[in-house]
């Protein structure tokens, strides 16, 4: 692990090797809100004091296209002095993601948040404001407990700050939990005053998203109520946001596009990669009132699927891990405690492949299937909503999504290994260790996101019995226009 000094403590960064991607520079200049310029006093050594407890990842960081260098040249420049980019502000939006950065820091001394970060982590304070303004900043009054992989150092630094006779002296948890006051929750505003002794988790490098620069955010609303709205999302997009990204999302770009002063509200998610329909909701109470009806099954989602072979028609069932790392790992047997899946193929016509204009233009990838003669469009209703659901259930049945770089390369594996996914129709594993092992090889070897746009879209959305009854426009496989 790297680590930094400042003062008389360590700092420590989280960098992973994979690179994200989406497929074109943006041919317009992105400018953000204007932030408020703050001034630090540099020989202030008490800000100086950030204390590093664990560096890691809580899951296996997603990587989209294969990029050898980090397009980071509008809004930084190499430093060689700490190895990290000379940091500016988050506009413009570069068009790759570069390494996630993620530190995590205990504050020594009491004072307003954009202070301490700039100097526990030098970083200038437009950028500090920046990242409060994106969500990529998070606090809990006490430390969370260090992950195995903590250094003794970094145990010993927990132990003295989540001491008996420390948290004794905090007014602010007392009343609470141990538990309680381990929950983390984002930081909000530039001033916001912090304790000593509070934890911070700031992403430094929040995942990005520059197709919502691209976007004609209008041409993509397909109805507004009083109530809610119904977007036609473009792939390469997030519907409410990332953890460390709220403000590159349709709920806020399609709000600012309808000229509403806040973000609409998420009441249901589609992948980043899929396209098509979904419903945001314009107040609180809405969002409660959707929400109990996806719960009620009043909900109907209609899916259109470019599959690179043909798929069965009637209902498909699987069980799925319940594991939130993707891939997603499915079962056509019945496993205790894993999740059902179920969706139910109406239509599945052969349409041709996807000719090289239209693979360009919408940054489609190249999975390695061997024949392009032919793909198959296939109409999905979706009986349960699990997470990647459709994606892992049509690759299971041999039939990927066109472009899926997250399952089809899976997909093409087992075909050509029967027996390689250790939840395969040929599973070959009956000691459980051997299964286990097989299953961590099996998700680090794949899982690669799409860069911005496969052949999936939600293409109609119904609720009440038919009352309510929306469509997506044609999808990206029709048109030769990106």
């Amino acid at each position: 692990m790297n680590m930094k000094t400042m003062g008389s403590a360590g700092l420590a960064s989280i960098f992973s090797n994979g690179y994200r991607s989406l497929c074109a520079p943006v041919p317009f200049p992105r400018a953000l809100a204007s932030t408020k310029a703050y001034s630090l006093h540099k020989h202030d050594k008490n800000y100086r004091k950030g204390i590093v407890l664990s560096c890691l990842s809580s899951s296996k960081r997603e990587v989209s296209c294969l990029s050898s260098q980090v397009d980071v040249a509008q809004t930084a420049t190499a430093s060689p002095v700490n190895g990290y980019p000379e940091y500016h502000r988050l506009l413009p939006c570069p068009s790759h993601n570069g390494p996630p950065r993620v530190e995590h820091l205990v504050v020594s001394e009491g004072g307003p948040v954009l202070e301490y970060i700039c100097r526990a982590l030098d970083l200038p304070p437009l950028f500090v404001a920046d990242l409060i303004h994106f969500g990529a900043v998070y606090y809990a009054l006490v430390c969370p407990q260090p992950p195995p992989s903590a250094t003794p150092e970094q145990i010993r630094i927990f132990k003295e700050v989540t001491a008996p006779s420390v948290l004794r002296k905090r007014a602010s948890i007392k009343g609470k939990t141990f538990r309680e006051a381990q929950k983390t929750f984002r930081i909000t505003h530039v001033d916001q005053f912090v304790e000593a002794g509070t934890y911070l988790r700031v992403h430094v490098h929040p995942k990005r998203f520059p197709r919502c620069y691209e976007i004609d955010w209008k041409l993509r609303i397909i109805a507004v109520t009083d109530s809610y709205v119904v977007l036609d999302k473009p792939a390469g997009t997030s519907v409410g946001g990332t953890t460390d990204n709220i403000e590159e999302s349709c709920a806020t770009f399609a709000a600012r596009a309808l000229g509403f002063p806040t973000p609409l509200k998420t009441t249901h998610q589609i992948d980043n990669c899929t396209e098509g329909c979904v419903v945001l909701a314009r107040t609180k109470e809405y969002c409660s009132v959707f929400h109990g009806k996806i719960r009620e099954k009043k909900v109907k989602k209609l899916y259109l699927a470019l599959t690179a072979a043909p798929v069965p028609i009637g209902i498909i069932t699987h069980y799925m891990r319940p594991i939130n790392i993707a891939p997603r790992l499915v079962s056509e047997d019945f496993v205790k405690g894993w999740y059902l899946c179920q969706l139910e193929v109406m239509e599945c016509k052969e349409v041709p492949w996807p000719d090289s204009v239209i693979q360009e233009n919408y940054c489609i990838e190249d999975c390695g299937w061997p024949l392009k003669d032919h793909a198959y469009e296939c109409k999905i209703n979706l009986l349960t909503g699990r997470t990647h659901q459709v994606r892992a259930q049509l690759a299971a049945c041999g039939a990927p999504i066109v472009g899926d770089s997250m399952y089809m390369p899976a997909a093409i594996a087992e075909m050509t290994n029967p027996g390689l996914n250790p939840f395969g129709k040929y599973k070959k594993y009956t000691i459980e260790n051997d299964k286990e092992m097989a299953i961590t090889e099996w998700i680090a070897e794949y899982g690669k996101e799409p860069s911005v746009a496969i052949g999936l879209q939600a293409c109609q959305i119904s609720w009440d019995d038919g009352e309510h009854f929306y469509e997506a426009r044609s999808p990206w496989w029709r048109s030769r226009k990106a």
